[in-house]
C-alpha cells in the first residue's frame, strides 16, 4: 500500500514541451568528447580509480576503495558500446579483477552501495560479454547486499555495523542498488532476492518520499520494533528541505526498479516527484544542489542531479502511456541534456581531466562543491548513450 502524495502541476509545461529533440550530430559530437577525454585518462586509470571527485578540477588517482569506482569503469563499457574498441574491453576487464579480489578482500564492502560497484563493473560485462566470471561476480555482490537487510524496518542498512543503533536507517541512493537484486533474482530464480528488493522498495517509497513528493535524503527506524522515526538530511541544506541529488535518484530509481518489479503505482509516484523536481529548476533546468534554493540565492548547481534525471526521464519515457507525459519526459530530459553539453562540459578547460563541470559532492563536509564528480560524468554519459542507440540495453 503506498501513501498519498501530492501531484503538482508542472508551471511550464508549455514551455518543455517546446524543447528541441538533440539532433544526432550533437548527440555524437558530446560524445566524440568523451571519448577523448578517456582516451586522455585511460593509462593513468588501468590499474588505479578516479577520485568520486576532483579537486580543482582534476581528478586524483585512488585504489578500488570507494563507492563510485564503478562509474569509471561503466564509462569503459560505454566506450566499448560506442566505438567497439577493444582497448576499452580489455581495460574493463582488468577493472572486474580489482573488483573482484575487492570483494574477496571484503575492502570497504561493508555498505549498501554494491549496485553502484557491481552493476557498471561485473553485471555490466556479462551483459556485454557473457562472461561467466562476471555474472558470478554480480551474484556474489548481490548476496552481499542483501545480507544487509533488516527484517525488523524491512530496508538495507545503508551505512556502519549491521544493527548499529546510530546507523539504523536507509538512505535514497539505494533506489540504484537494489536492481543488483531484481538481476541476481533473474538470473538464479531465488526469490530471496526478489522479496529483499520489494520489501526495500516499498518501506522506501513509503518514508524517504514525502507526502508534498519531495524527498528526505535518510530515515531512521526503531531497532527493536523496525518502526520509521525520522527523516533527516546527510548532504541536503537541511532537514526539511529536498536535496537535489536525492530527488534525482528518485526520478531515475523508480523507472529502473518498475523494469522488475512493474508495480504500476510507481508511475504516479514518479510523476509527483518528477514534477516537485521541474518546478524548482531555473532557467536552464539544472538544478542547484538543494531544491529549497533560488536564483537570489546564488548556490552552486549541481550538473550531476540533472545527469542523473536525464537518464531517469528518458527511461520512464519507455512505459508511460500518457502521451504528454511520455513527451514531457523526453523533451524536458533533451533540454536539460543540451544545457550540459552546451554550458556544464570542461571543453573550454584543457587542464581538466574531468568531463562535467559544476558538480556537488557534499555541501555540508564541504567536498567536491564547483567540481566535476564520476557519477556527473557517468550519467551525463549514459543519457547521450540513451540517445545514440535507443535500443541500448542498461546495465542497471
Amino acid at each position: 500500500m503506498f501513501r498519498y502524495m501530492v501531484v503538482e502541476t508542472v508551471v511550464n509545461k508549455e514551455k518543455l514541451l517546446k524543447e528541441q529533440l538533440l539532433s544526432r550530430d550533437e548527440v555524437m559530437d558530446a560524445l566524440d568528447f568523451i571519448i577523448k577525454k578517456i582516451d586522455e585518462n585511460l593509462e593513468t586509470y588501468t590499474y588505479k580509480f578516479p577520485s568520486a571527485c576532483t579537486t580543482e578540477q582534476r581528478y586524483r588517482i585512488k585504489d578500488n576503495d570507494d563507492w563510485t569506482n564503478g562509474f569509471w569503469t561503466g564509462m569503459l563499457w560505454l566506450a566499448y558500446e560506442y566505438t567497439e574498441n577493444e582497448k576499452y574491453r580489455k581495460i574493463a576487464e582488468i577493472h572486474i579483477d580489482s573488483f573482484e579480489k575487492r570483494y574477496e578482500d571484503n575492502f570497504v564492502l561493508e555498505h549498501h552501495d554494491l549496485g553502484f560497484l557491481y552493476l557498471l563493473s561485473a553485471v555490466a560485462g556479462y551483459k556485454i560479454t557473457g562472461s561467466e566470471k562476471a555474472k558470478n561476480l554480480g551474484i556474489k555482490a548481490a548476496e552481499k547486499l542483501k545480507g544487509r537487510y533488516q527484517e525488523k524496518g524491512k530496508f538495507i542498512q545503508a551505512w556502519g555495523k549491521l544493527g548499529e543503533e546510530n546507523e539504523y536507517r536507509m538512505i535514497i541512493d539505494c533506489f540504484l542498488n537494489i536492481p543488483l537484486l531484481y538481476w541476481a533474482y533473474e538470473e538464479t530464480n531465488d526469490v530471496s532476492y526478489l522479496n529483499v528488493a520489494n520489501s526495500h522498495y516499498n518501506t522506501a517509497i513509503n518514508t524517504v518520499i514525502r507526502e508534498d513528493a519531495s524527498t528526505y535524503h535518510t530515515y531512521y527506524f526503531d531497532k527493536e520494533t523496525g518502526k520509521p522515526t525520522k527523516g533527516v538530511t546527510h548532504q541536503g541544506f537541511k532537514d526539511d528541505s529536498c536535496w537535489a541529488r536525492g530527488q534525482a535518484w528518485a526520478i531515475i530509481g523508480m523507472p529502473l526498479n518498475y523494469r522488475y518489479n512493474l508495480m504500476e503505482e510507481s508511475k504516479g509516484i514518479y510523476n509527483a516527484v518528477a514534477n516537485y523536481y521541474l518546478n524548482r529548476l531555473p532557467e536552464d533546468l539544472i538544478p542547484y544542489w538543494d531544491l529549497v534554493f533560488k536564483e537570489e540565492d546564488k548556490e552552486p548547481r549541481d550538473s550531476s542531479s540533472a545527469a542523473i534525471v536525464v537518464c531517469g526521464m528518458l527511461e520512464m519515457a519507455k512505459y508511460n502511456e500518457d502521451l504528454e507525459e511520455k513527451e514531457l519526459n523526453i523533451r524536458a530530459s533533451n533540454g536539460m541534456l543540451r544545457n550540459l553539453i552546451n554550458e556544464y562540459t570542461t571543453k573550454n578547460n584543457s587542464e581538466s581531466n574531468g568531463i562535467l563541470m559544476h558538480g556537488v559532492y557534499s555541501w555540508q563536509h564541504n567536498k567536491g562543491i564547483n567540481e566535476c564528480n564520476l557519477w556527473g560524468d557517468y550519467f551525463y554519459m549514459e543519457g547521450l548513450m540513451r540517445l545514440y542507440n535507443k535500443n541500448w540495453k542498461i546495465y542497471w
